[in-house]
Formats: structure tokens, C-alpha cells, sequence
């Protein structure tokens, strides 16, 4: 062989070294400093959220259903969705729970609606704060197609509120509202 290719080949056989080893100290750093940073964002959202509900303090208590509530005029199963400022779909009231995502029961009787949440806060609107029900596709953050969720006007304080629920069984919101929207019209007869 030619010397002078044998150097050549010498000198590139002592260049070339072994793969790097993995630097394990840097990478459990990198990891590290990301948990850290996605805790922190976290943390970040639950001060927003407690401070939302501190702006919403003036809001009273959600009445309880009374004892004697009356015959159940409709029954049905589903989720509640959360609660928002009238008419303004993503300002969600997270004061006293309502925005609290949760399944729920909801039961309508002479008395008003009530809804049972497990795991949240149960609420009650008696039948002189209702003031609408429609049919719409979204509330807070949940957007679903046109007319699925059951949205619910009420009076709480001096605060218009809307709550949204998906029932179970969707082709019985139609029900519903039609259902609420008479009791309001006839609460709204005796009233005057």
C-alpha cells in the first residue's frame, strides 16, 4: 500500500470518536424546569379562576329546592354545562359553583326547576325567576351543533343568568323549552 494513502487513513481512523454518551444530568434538568413550568401555568389559571370568583362575591346564595317541591311535570338526565352573564356566552359565573362542569338531574315542578349536581353544588330557580328557555350551541366554552344545548334564563339578585345543559336524550329539549316557556308566560299572566 502507498504510504502516503496509509497515512491518510491513519489520520482519519484516529479522527473519528464514539457516539456522545447522553448528557442525563441536562436532560432530567430540561425536564424538570418543564413540569415546573407547565405547574406554574396551572397554578396561573387557578388564580384566575379564584379571582373571577372573587369578582362575582356580590352574587347571593342559590336558593335549595323547598321540601314539598310538587309532582314533577318533566324529569331528565344529562350535563350541566356551566353558567354565564346573560346574553354574553363566555362570561362564566364561577361563583357559589355554577361553573362547575358536572352531570345532572333536572326536575320540573309548579315550583320551579331544580337541579342536582353530584360532586357540585345543587341549585334551585323557583318559577318566578325564570324568564326563557331556547335552544342553542353554546355556553362558556362548550360548543356543540346548532340547538343542542338547553339554555335556561333566570333571575338571581340582580343578575341575569343563563345555564346551560345537554340532555341525554337531545330530541327532549324541544320539550323543555316549550315546557318553560308556557310556565313563564302564565307566571308572567298572574303576575300583573
Amino acid at each position: 500500500m502507498n504510504p502516503a494513502v496509509e497515512a491518510a487513513v491513519a489520520a482519519v481512523a484516529a479522527e473519528q470518536k464514539s457516539a456522545e454518551v447522553t448528557d442525563w444530568a441536562a436532560r432530567i434538568g430540561w425536564v424538570v424546569g418543564l413540569l415546573l413550568f407547565i405547574a406554574f401555568v396551572y397554578w396561573l389559571m387557578r388564580q384566575g379562576w379564584k379571582w373571577r370568583g372573587s369578582l362575582q362575591s356580590d352574587l347571593p346564595e342559590l336558593p335549595t329546592a323547598p321540601a314539598e317541591p310538587g309532582e314533577a311535570k318533566l324529569a331528565s338526565t344529562g350535563r350541566y354545562h356551566g353558567s354565564t352573564t346573560a346574553g354574553q356566552w363566555l362570561d362564566r359565573i364561577v361563583a357559589h359553583g355554577l361553573g362547575t362542569r358536572s352531570r345532572a338531574e333536572l326536575t320540573l315542578t309548579d315550583a320551579g326547576l331544580a337541579v342536582v349536581r353530584p360532586g357540585a353544588q345543587d341549585f334551585f330557580v323557583p318559577v318566578a325567576a325564570l324568564r326563557e328557555a331556547r335552544l342553542d350551541k353554546g355556553i362558556a366554552g362548550k360548543v356543540l351543533a346548532e340547538g343542542g344545548l338547553l339554555i335556561v334564563t333566570w333571575a338571581h339578585g340582580d343578575k341575569l343568568i343563563d345555564s346551560g345543559f345537554r340532555s341525554d336524550h337531545a330530541a327532549e329539549q324541544s320539550t323543555w323549552v316549550d315546557t318553560l316557556n308556557d310556565m313563564i308566560k302564565t307566571t308572567e299572566g298572574t303576575a300583573r
